[in-house]
């Protein structure tokens, strides 16, 4: 589909997601904005730097950023498109915070004009997007907002990203995208949207939908793993050798045990799990179990690691790795 290269995109948090996403946007001809409260990120993006570590987006950036199609600011601009991408942690309870993404859209909805599309990309507990429209509507009465009983005068929409650190250059553009409108006519015009930069397939949902599929994705991608990591501790126990059971045991047609590791690794499967335990505590067993299991396969294997070096006292002791995965920080 053709780049609508007079289309102006703000994206709003220069992140992990948020940088790539935007130069990948900008490379397509758009002229687009990227929003952080950060002055360091700003000026580093500005002078065609980057300030995180990714494959290949130093290059990206640099170019952008020399032909004009991408600037940092630290203020919000009327733009045509905005993307939210900001961080989603969990509080010490294990409650989603989605005060950053709240606090985003207050930032936006001064600016926002009748057309304008609002699409937010950051991992969320099911609703945000909804929250996200009313905390806008309140701020702005004189919009119609979607899913009100009239038709809106911007789309609000949900658009998980899919990537795999390493990689999110490639993936931004090639894996399929889940899209998610507050209203079936959000939904179309996020999808027009996406359709101008994404080779993957586009296929539209509601916006609690999308925002589900999401959490499902990594959640079940986290029950694998703590079946595996309960495997290992269990092989532990009764001194058994655990690659190799799990290596014949993948030998079945219908297996497919994946390898034990310390926990899990990256920014995603360690956190979305407890989005959906939150919101269900009652019948989220399973999920909730598989995080205690991963989480609890990382005192094993500090507690073992800590008794070999215990075996050998006053020796110096060399960690080798300290990310989860190569080509990343």
């Amino acid at each position: 589909m053709p780049v609508d290269t007079k289309q102006k995109v703000s994206v709003i948090g220069l992140g992990y997601i948020g940088l790539p996403t935007a130069a990948l946007i900008a490379r397509g001809g758009c002229q687009v904005v990227g929003v952080d409260v950060s002055s360091h990120v700003v000026e580093t993006v500005n002078s065609g730097r980057v300030h995180i570590e990714e494959v290949d987006l130093d290059g990206l950036v640099q170019g952008v950023v020399a032909r004009g199609n991408l600037r940092a600011s630290l203020e919000v601009e009327e733009s045509d498109v905005f993307i939210i991408a900001v961080p989603t942690p969990v509080a010490e309870d294990r409650a989603p915070d989605i005060s950053y993404i709240l606090k985003a859209a207050r930032t936006i909805a001064p600016v926002l004009k009748p057309g304008d599309t609002v699409i937010l990309e950051s991992t969320s507990p099911v609703g945000t997007t909804e929250a996200m429209r009313d905390v806008i509507g309140a701020i702005r009465p004189d919009l119609k907002m979607p899913g009100t009983g009239a038709q809106g005068d911007v789309a609000i929409a949900y658009c998980p990203e899919r990537v795999l650190p390493g990689r999110i250059l490639v993936e931004l553009i090639d894996n399929d995208r889940c899209i998610g409108g507050i209203t079936p006519r959000c939904a179309r015009k996020a999808l027009g949207f996406y359709r101008q930069f994404v080779r993957g397939a586009c296929i539209t949902t509601t916006a609690r939908a999308a925002e589900m599929v999401k959490l499902v994705e990594n959640s079940f991608r986290d029950v694998n793993i703590a079946f595996a990591n309960e495997l290992s501790v269990i092989a532990d126990n009764m001194d058994i050798d655990v690659w190799e059971v799990i290596r014949l045991a993948n030998r079945h047609p219908r297996v497919n045990i994946l390898n034990p590791g310390p926990g899990v690794g990256g920014h995603c499967i360690a956190v979305d799990p407890w989005f959906i335990v939150h919101g269900d505590p009652e019948n989220a067993r399973i999920i909730r179990t598989a995080r205690e299991v991963n989480d609890g396969k990382t005192d094993h294997v500090v507690a073992r690691a800590s008794d070999m070096i215990d075996d050998f006292a006053g020796e110096d002791v060399a960690c080798l790795g300290l990310a989860f995965k190569a080509n990343i920080d």
